[in-house]
Parts: structure tokens; C-alpha cells; sequence
């Protein structure tokens, strides 16, 4: 979804926390300080492009309210804006759609490692929990209805809530 939004705006930049993270040597040897360098790279890059003048998308999942307000910290210090956005479905549809997603014939490796790093059903779960943690912590996120094999309807619904930050 946000490789589309990107493509839609010149030079924007979809920052991929996880593809830095598995850009690192020997990462999954070193899971969390692999984590903790990944999220370093992508403030570092999200600042250089920020300053430069252009727009920065980041793909994550951020179960994590520390690094949500230091995304937005950033934003503040270089004088862009932000906005917080969650894509959401029920915690049974998410959990159901991420473990197809991962043991799907044709995933991506990246998407086969997070089905695994999750934890199962289980991990999932939690990981929606934290996810409603933080976005009860942050009550200006942007809770953006995310529905199965609604591609095109949820890349609209992100672009009406993009709009001006883009």
C-alpha cells in the first residue's frame, strides 16, 4: 500500500524499516539490536529526505509508542508535517490475513521471516493488542479500514487521509 501511495508523488520516499533491518549482516542472529540499528537507519534517512524537501512514507507496524513519537519528533525539528496512520481490520481478520499472507505459495521471503517472527496466532494477537495500546495513547491516529481483497478501496481510503501530507 505504501509503495502505491509513493508511486503516486515524485521522490517521496516509502521507507521499509524491515528491508533495512534484513539489509544488516547476520541480522536474525541479532533480533532486537538488528531492530534497534534498522529503526536508527530509517530516523537518519527519513531526515535526510525530509530536509531535502520531500515526502516520507514509513511501512512499518509500530507496536512500539516510543518510536511513533520520535517519528513524529523528527517531523517537528525539520518542519514537515505528520500523520499517523493505522490500517485496520477486526484482531481474527488480521491475525487470518497475515498467516495466509506469510504461507502463501508465492510470499516473499520478507513476508515468510515476519510470519515466523511473529509467533503464531498467539504473537499475533499480542502484537494487535500493543498496536491498540498505542493507538489509544495516540488518540490523533487515523484508523484506516483495511478490508480483504479491497486493494484499490483501501489505497483510496489511505490517499483521502494522506491528503495534504503528500
Amino acid at each position: 500500500m505504501a509503495r502505491l501511495l509513493v508511486s503516486e508523488h515524485p521522490l517521496a520516499l516509502c521507507l521499509d524499516i524491515d528491508l533495512l533491518r534484513r539489509s544488516l549482516g547476520r541480522w536474525e542472529e541479532h533480533p532486537q539490536q538488528s531492530g534497534l540499528l534498522a529503526r536508527d537507519l530509517a530516523v537518519a534517512a527519513a531526515r535526510a529526505h525530509l530536509l531535502s524537501g520531500h515526502a516520507v512514507v514509513v511501512a512499518q507496524f509500530l507496536g512500539r509508542l516510543a518510536f511513533v513519537e520520535r517519528l513524529e519528533s523528527l517531523a517537528r525539528e525539520v518542519g514537515a508535517g505528520f500523520r499517523h496512520l493505522a490500517l485496520m481490520d477486526s484482531k481474527d481478520n488480521v491475525i487470518a490475513r497475515f498467516l495466509a499472507r506469510g504461507c502463501a505459495p508465492d510470499a516473499s521471503e520478507q513476508h515468510r521471516e515476519a510470519a515466523a517472527m511473529a509467533g503464531g496466532e498467539a504473537g499475533l494477537a499480542q502484537l494487535y493488542d500493543d498496536l491498540l495500546a498505542v493507538l489509544a495513547a495516540r488518540p490523533d491516529a487515523v484508523l484506516v479500514p483495511s478490508v480483504a481483497g479491497d486493494l484499490e478501496g483501501t489505497r483510496l481510503r489511505l490517499r483521502d487521509a494522506l491528503a495534504g501530507f503528500l
